[in-house]
């Protein structure tokens, strides 16, 4: 018997079934982080958009759900916890699935040291304890513990990952739930204390701002739905694994869209566009001010959602980015190191934790320039997001070209729908380079040879992944030999569960 258990050798694949739908669901919204971006995104977009700030988050939504189709029906084809690099390998070549896999992989490690520093800040805030929240040497020690230990939570197992997520998504969700009655309450009771406006239907018009000032709302409200494919990454170890994951990705951005659209339309109320037009350079700060205006004394419930919402994202951000390696080297289209699955937990413990370090390595070097470069690093964020979610929708398009005009769901859902949804997030990205091409509209206000720091960045990353990518294919070519293909007509018709 012993024999058998040595000869079995490590384990190849990630524990299959260990999750369900609701479990994939909770992680997809916790990997955006609700309270948190809404905390960081609020104040700017009011400052572009005014009144019209909760119809520029509904359009937002729209190439959300439209990319989120893409993923439901290439996972319905193709299980893979790799997703966007497998599909786009598969459906475009392996030069661009490996493009494709570097940028998920790098917007974890860009985000996850900043949400972990957000987490420890609104904790240390909320009990009391600011002075320790001002002192750098404090927060980012702590910011380092908070990535070990979520790391270390990813790495025991998919059931506990899911666990801790349960009881964070509810703290968060309910505290950001009576922050938007109270505030509501008191828009309608005549007691806010700041310039309440009463709330009406024409805050829904995306395009009452028009112009530029609704292309900039735009850029922002996307990217505050970006983390709900995390469900999607966890493919291999769901329930259903064929339609879960990506049941659970679409059902994630409507969830996302009633939470923000609430609780914009409760902030906007209660605190009025000059208020919040005024205060927008605070970014999440301005929740910890709205927090003691409308709950008082109880302002710590606000404080606490932020960052919950922060400590949830700083795991789930650990998800797709370490799956992702995984996928790659099992293609080797990475060193095969990266493919180690760990025994006992059946989790991909190697990848997992050199995103973690690497992640902790970049915000602590970021740090030591400055607080801004830091900021400026996460709106470099954008460029790699708006490319991998573009890139995904045409895979689908091209993966699925066989089947487009089977039926009219097919060439809507599956042709036109990710089709639409890819070419708007190519335009933002188009915008996002202009507008960060130029210094003046980063945090740090500096010239990084003569263009904003975050364009420095994002360009700086992209080609590092090109230079990794052509060592790599030296060394190892067996990836690229892979061909393109097709959707198998006997997967695509297949009956859902």
């Amino acid at each position: 018997m012993a024999e058998d258990v040595a000869d079995a050798g490590p384990p190849t694949e990630l524990k299959a079934n260990a999750i369900g739908f609701l479990d994939a669901l909770v992680i997809g919204l916790n990997a955006t982080s609700p309270a948190y971006s809404l905390a960081a995104a609020i104040g700017p977009i009011v400052a572009l958009v005014g009144i019209y700030a909760p119809g520029v988050m509904l359009a937002s939504f729209v190439p959300m759900l439209l990319i989120a189709s893409a993923f439901y029906y290439l996972n319905k084809v193709d299980q893979d916890c790799g997703t966007t690099f497998s599909w786009v390998t598969r459906a475009m070549g392996p030069w661009s699935g490996w493009l494709g896999g570097w940028a998920i992989t790098m917007t974890g490690v860009l985000v996850i040291g900043s949400l972990a520093d957000v987490a420890v800040r609104f904790g240390l805030l909320a009990v009391g304890l600011d002075s320790w929240a001002d002192s750098a040497v404090i927060r980012q020690t702590l910011a380092v513990v908070v990535i070990l230990v979520m790391t270390a939570v990813c790495v025991i197992g998919t059931e506990m990952s899911a666990h801790v997520q349960n009881v964070l998504i509810l703290a968060q969700v309910a505290f950001l739930l009576v922050f938007a009655v109270v505030a509501i309450y008191r828009v309608y009771a005549g007691t806010s204390s700041l310039d309440p406006v009463m709330p009406s239907f024409e805050w829904l018009n995306p395009f009452g701002a028009g112009g530029a000032a609704l292309t900039g709302g735009l850029l922002l409200g996307v990217f505050i739905y970006w983390g709900w494919e995390s469900a999607v990454n966890l493919t291999e170890e769901i329930r259903d694994s064929a339609t879960a994951p990506g049941k659970a990705g679409i059902w994630s951005t409507v969830v996302l869209l009633v939470t923000y659209l609430s609780v914009a339309i409760a902030v906007v109320g209660y605190a009025g566009t000059a208020f919040l037009a005024e205060n927008a350079s605070e970014e999440e700060a301005i929740f910890a001010v709205l927090a003691r205006e409308v709950l008082g004394g109880w302002d710590w419930i606000v404080l606490l959602a932020v960052c919950t919402s922060a400590l949830a994202s700083t795991q789930t951000t650990i998800i797709p980015a370490s799956r992702t390696a995984l996928s790659m080297a099992r293609r080797q289209a990475l060193p095969h190191r990266f493919a180690h699955i760990h025994p006992r937990f059946r989790t991909p413990d190697v990848s997992t934790w050199w995103v973690a370090a690497v992640a902790i390595a970049w915000y602590l070097v970021v740090n030591q320039i400055s607080e801004n470069a830091l900021f400026d690093s996460l709106t470099a964020l954008s460029l790699l997001i708006a490319f991998y979610y573009a890139l995904t929708g045409l895979a689908c398009v091209v993966y699925y070209r066989r089947h487009l005009t089977e039926s009219l769901h097919n060439f809507l859902l599956i042709g036109a729908g990710p089709l639409i949804g890819a070419g708007l997030l190519a335009w933002l990205l188009v915008e996002s380079v202009v507008d960060m091409s130029n210094p003046a509209n980063s945090y740090s206000g500096v010239s990084w040879f003569g263009l904003g720091p975050p364009l420095v960045i994002g360009i700086g990353i992209s080609l590092v992944g090109v230079i990794v990518m052509c060592v790599w294919r030296l060394r190892s070519g067996t990836f690229w030999e892979e061909r393109r293909g097709v959707a198998d007509p006997e997967l695509v018709h297949r009956k859902e569960p």
